[in-house]
């Protein structure tokens, strides 16, 4: 991971010259209808790949933030020893994109799968959508499961983490534009969120591993 301080994640740069590139074309050649939609495309790929500063709280050892922006859509507790809570969050394409880590943890595993794009209706959107599942053990031996899943999007799902990488929290990892975030914590983890929280990335507080 590289620290990435432009108003404009890096995952978007190409995005931005190709229609920069179209709309400087459409110019030259006095394409005013097409020079007029390669502007908005180029202003809609500037939004879409923003890359905001957060203000980072401080918050007391233990504590898990959300890893993207969003609106939680469930929380679900299972019936199983590995782990306790499965936590979703839908992120749509007029949220930051941005992934961010949730907490001081070393990455155990990391499995980027690509595949299709569809919509979340779709009954084969869990089996064949583009995904990232990623496990992380902190300091402490708590163990928590981070799943990406894209949704129609125009651009793949970007993770920068490798096995074994020991990451801090709020450092950016990854763009998601449009997708769900699933979380799968352990039993000894107490929930500070609801259902229809509006979370940000390294600012929202989930709660805290006691």
């Amino acid at each position: 991971m590289k620290a990435n301080l432009l108003p404009l994640a890096k995952e978007g740069i190409n995005y931005f010259l190709i229609s920069l590139s179209l709309f400087s074309l459409c110019l030259v050649f006095d394409f005013d209808f097409l020079a007029f939609i390669a502007f908005f495309a180029t202003l809609f790929v500037s939004f879409s790949f923003r890359n905001p500063e957060r203000e980072l709280a401080i918050f007391e050892n233990g504590s898990l933030l959300s890893p993207a922006d969003g609106i939680v859509q469930s929380i679900t507790e299972l019936d199983n020893d590995e782990y306790a809570y499965k936590i979703e969050i839908q992120s749509s394409c007029t949220d930051v994109g941005v992934l961010r880590i949730p907490t001081h943890a070393k990455v155990s595993s990391v499995i980027k799968s690509n595949g299709s794009r569809l919509s979340s209706d779709s009954k084969l959107y869990s089996s064949l959508n583009e995904n990232a599942v990623i496990v992380f053990t902190t300091q402490e031996e708590n163990i928590f499961k981070v799943v990406h899943r894209l949704q129609r999007s125009f651009a793949p799902l970007f993770i920068e983490l490798t096995q074994e990488q020991n990451v801090v929290q709020t450092t950016r990892y990854g763009m998601m534009l449009n997708g769900t975030t699933t979380i799968y914590l352990p039993q000894n983890f107490r929930l500070n969120i609801k259902v229809g929280s509006q979370l940000k990335a390294s600012e929202s507080l989930m709660g805290y591993f006691s």
